[in-house]
């Protein structure tokens, strides 16, 4: 009787030590609720944003208004890109890039 005894009472502090350890341990850091959208965001969340909106329109006019909208809105600008009949260029995103990463923080 006295090995279940200690069998039960080391379950027993197994069991507060790992819920103490729990209870200590800081939870991972959140991300940032208004990150900025980047080029690898889905074009609707660049043109979401008023100040990335403007970056977008700058290399894209019109972006915003574009009848075929709906179909690419959730692609990113690389996924975009071999479907725009040359008209995103790697040298267009990299400008868009710059531009993005040039905005003042959020």
């Amino acid at each position: 009787m006295s090995k279940l005894a200690a069998a039960l009472a080391s379950i027993a502090l197994v069991t507060v030590a790992g819920t103490a350890l729990a209870q200590t341990q800081t939870p991972p850091p959140a991300a940032p609720a208004t990150a900025r959208p980047t080029i690898a965001s889905p074009v609707k969340d660049l043109l979401a944003n008023p100040q990335t909106l403007a970056v977008m329109e700058k290399h894209l006019p019109g972006i915003s208004q574009h009848p075929a909208l709906p179909q690419f809105r959730d692609m990113t600008l690389a996924q975009l890109a071999p479907v725009s009949e040359g008209r995103l260029t790697p040298e267009i995103i990299a400008a868009i890039d710059a531009d993005l990463k040039a905005l003042p923080a959020a």
